[in-house]
């Protein structure tokens, strides 16, 4: 009780935050933080628990709904760990605890902690493998963090007396009076705007967001936690609705969107403007000026992405954690704003740069960017999220730019990364990791437990003079003993074996997870060093060291004509295309397959003719609207040549096309059989366009109509575009028609 008070004191003397470990037995441990939080005067309505009992009255989820505390701020977070330790929960529950507030997390001793295998760990333990093989570096790491960072107390818990192993106090000096950053002399908000803004980060950034009131504007306002960047969206809100516009606010979940409504609403009382709110507590809709005047009003983002209502301004909080394709589809309002984390504790890490920086670019809007560094919610010193981003490699870098320049494929060494080294080895562990998280979508901290812990994954790089410049992690799949095919085949839940059960579910191809493979979970190159071959040397070097002991290697991934050319260089061939976008990349899925032995070789003919037979159709119908040119490179990948076996009838009709004799429509078959034919093994890869391909695509393959294909491929007329395709029909007529 002591502690705990004086924890308490001093955080919130400094305006910091401070974690009070307590280890022991699980009802000791929960019955004393109830204890410990009393006596830090917490009041329950402003506590959460993570875990699987409650506490008292207080607000309780399950870690799995950790989520549940994006965008939120509370004075204490009780996160109980007996049962499991979810990683994106710890980083969750550190990213929600205030200055001045405490963060309790409920452990067993912590010498035993790294030995005893939980529910999480569980999750880990992939088939073939069992929870005991899974290795407990994750938290054996956090353990050594937990004892060598400040801030951090720890209390072992037991009937006989507790034990205060660690105080965590660190006697820091009061917070110093923040100073009002100076409003900008030609501001277009209203000057009190300004003056609510808590430092210079966040007045540049409601600066940035007055660009939102013209149409044509985007603006990306990225930040880590604490910073404050909800809030300058919520003020610019205000402002926006002040002038009529109409505010369309989105988020995971309204929850994450709370603070832009409190900052909106309280601005606006500010300024003296009445506000009609749809509800007394956590309003969804703020309404300013009468019915011609503007509103702030939240959709969730499944029903935003059509714009409902037709807004002047969509503002995106939390937009990492939002799919590609959904942010890609918010890009249709006149202005937008996305508000992202930067080392994002719920995974969002660098991946809204990595997946919809692209998107963005290509979008009619004007872009502006502005990042925000300076933390509000609590003091720049905080041990706790210097701790927080040491346990969970939150702000883990590859090395820099100038130390990896001149890397080459033949300057490089090829590196079989172990869990136990990278345990021991901070520095390589930070180079591959961060490299891991800045090349891909929502690396998340459980992907760091995953790398240490997980027994079915394997960590290779290439290093130039000791530093990684670039990295994959391999998985292993298949070789299933026959009760877990057979539970896969009926549509049981099999974790970790991704391109066996699509095969085998989806397929219904009941061997398909009797070969072993490793797949490319993911590979990464220094972005210093793109383009010099050495994703494709990292893949050679993989090969040679796996080949002899695999039947496959393989890869899935959000297909785009870039990734299936790259892979299909480097050796690997279609398989599958998804019939359904994939949520996190907003593409359709590719599954690619390098075979390395008779089995494999077995596996990849077997799946590629099935994919010959039914791709016609599925293009036709499920994936009517993928991109001409990811058809085509998905295509070109497939490793056969289809027979085109036209009857006689089918060859007079494809010939009197190009003379207008005859109409495509009349019977689509035979001319999809000759365009799969030209696309997956062409006689002549020079003897069409890449724009005569893609007419072929959107017209004979996906059946769109000629109104839609003449519009989109830009042709003048109906009639020109059916000329078009009568002479790629007349081209591949002479390529593949046998003389009679």
């Amino acid at each position: 009780m002591e502690l705990a008070r004086a924890l308490r004191t001093e955080a919130q003397r400094a305006d910091e935050r401070r974690v009070l470990l307590l280890t022991g037995d699980p009802d000791l441990t929960r019955d004393r933080a109830a204890t410990a939080l009393a006596a830090a005067d917490v009041p329950e309505a402003e506590m959460t628990v993570l875990g699987p009992e409650p506490l008292g009255s207080c607000e309780r989820h399950d870690q799995r709904r950790a989520a549940e505390l994006l965008g939120r701020t509370r004075s204490a977070v009780v996160l109980d760990a007996h049962r499991e330790l979810r990683p994106n929960a710890l980083g969750t529950a550190v990213g929600a605890v205030d200055g001045g507030g405490l963060l309790l997390v409920l452990a067993p001793p912590l010498d035993d902690w790294a030995r005893r295998r939980d529910d999480f760990d569980e999750s880990l333990a992939v088939p073939p493998f069992d929870r005991e093989q899974v290795t407990g570096y994750f938290r054996r790491r956090l353990v050594e963090t937990i004892r060598a960072h400040r801030g951090v107390a720890v209390v072992a818990v037991d009937e006989g007396g507790d034990t205060v192993e660690k105080d965590g106090l660190t006697e820091p000096p009061p917070r110093p009076a923040c100073t009002a950053p100076t409003p900008p002399a030609d501001h277009a908000f209203a000057r009190a705007t300004y003056e609510s803004c808590r430092t210079d980060d966040q007045r540049d950034a409601v600066r940035a967001l007055e660009s939102l009131a013209a149409s044509g504007h985007a603006v990306v306002v990225e930040a880590d936690r604490g910073r404050g960047k909800s809030s300058a969206a919520g003020l610019a809100a205000a402002n926006l609705a002040l002038e009529g516009r109409d505010v369309l606010v989105t988020a995971p979940q309204y929850r994450s969107a709370e603070e832009l409504f409190t900052r909106a609403a309280a601005l606006l009382e500010t300024l003296g403007e009445p506000v009609e709110r749809d509800r007394d507590d956590g309003p969804h809709r703020l309404s300013v000026g009468g019915e011609s005047g503007g509103c702030v009003r939240y959709e969730p983002p499944a029903d935003a992405v059509d714009l409902p209502g037709e807004p002047d301004v969509v503002l995106v909080d939390e937009a990492a954690a939002l799919s590609v394709r959904r942010l890609e589809g918010l890009l249709g309002a006149p202005a937008v704003a996305f508000t992202t984390t930067v080392h994002g504790y719920e995974g969002a890490g660098r991946g809204f740069s990595v997946r919809f920086r692209d998107r963005l670019a290509d979008c009619d809007h004007e872009v502006s960017e502005v990042s925000m560094t300076a933390p509000i919610r609590f003091a720049d010193a905080d041990p706790v999220e210097v701790w927080a981003f040491r346990a969970l490699l939150l702000d883990a870098r590859p090395p820099v730019g100038p130390l990896v320049t001149d890397a080459t494929p033949e300057t490089v060494t090829y590196r079989r990364l172990s869990s136990a080294a990278l345990l021991t080895d901070e520095h390589r562990l930070r180079e591959a990791f961060g490299l891991l998280v800045l090349a891909h979508y929502r690396t998340e901290p459980t992907d760091l437990a995953r790398l240490l812990d997980a027994p079915n994954l394997a960590v290779r790089a290439l290093t130039h003079r000791g530093h990684v410049v670039a990295v994959a992690l391999l998985a292993r799949e298949g070789a299933l003993d026959s009760e877990t095919r057979e539970r896969m085949y009926d549509g049981g839940r099999v974790r970790g074996n991704m391109i066996p059960d699509v095969l085998t579910t989806q397929l219904r191809d009941e061997a398909a997870a009797v070969p072993t493979g490793r797949r490319v979970l993911r590979i990464a190159t220094h972005g210093a060093v793109r383009s010099r071959g050495l994703g494709s040397a990292l893949l050679s070097e993989v090969r040679r060291e796996f080949a002899d002991s695999l039947d496959w290697l393989g890869v899935g991934f959000g297909a785009t004509p870039e990734l299936l050319r790259f892979w299909r260089a480097n050796g690997y061939r279609t398989l599958h295309l998804s019939t359904s976008r994939n949520d996190r990349s907003g593409e359709y899925s590719a599954v690619m397959l390098d075979p390395c032995s008779d089995a494999g070789r077995e596996l990849a003919a077997r799946h590629t003719g099935w994919f010959c037979d039914r791709i016609g159709a599925t293009l036709t119908d499920a994936l009517d609207d993928a991109d001409a040119d990811v058809v085509r490179a998905v295509l070109a990948a497939v490793d056969a040549e289809p027979t085109l076996d036209l009857s006689t009838w089918e060859w007079r009709l494809v010939s009197g096309v190009p003379a207008g004799t005859s109409v495509l429509d009349t019977d689509p078959a035979p001319f999809r059989r000759l365009t799969l034919r030209h696309l997956v093994a062409p006689a002549d890869p020079e003897s069409l366009s890449a724009r005569e391909e893609r007419l072929l695509v959107r017209k004979v393959l996906q059946a769109r109509p000629w109104s839609a294909v003449t519009e989109r491929m830009g042709f003048v007329s109906e009639r020109e575009c059916k000329r078009a395709v009568g002479a790629c029909v007349e081209t591949l007529t002479r390529l593949y028609r046998e003389p009679p």
